[in-house]
């Protein structure tokens, strides 16, 4: 069974963005995790949160807005205010 990290991923493939995961660990000892995703007509996104599953729905949130992002069989998410750097 899928992970709903990869699900987010492949649906990501499928729609033209290449992306990312990495993780790290910051000088307290936290796990971070940064997923980014860009397309060749230099859009990118880049997010950061304390979980994968977070960073990857972070991401899917950042994309919703986007135009041709999925299929309008898919919820559409607003995008978010918010910028992560």
């Amino acid at each position: 069974m899928k992970r709903y990290w990869e699900i987010i991923a492949d649906n990501l493939s499928k729609a033209g963005w290449s992306w990312g995961c990495v993780s790290g660990v910051d000088s307290c000892g936290r796990t971070m995790f940064v997923a980014d995703a860009h397309r060749g007509d230099s859009q990118r996104f880049v997010v950061r949160a304390d979980e994968k599953l977070t960073a990857f729905v972070e991401l899917e949130l950042q994309l919703g807005g986007q135009k041709g992002w999925l299929s309008r069989k898919r919820r559409v998410f607003a995008p978010l205010t918010r910028m992560y750097g």
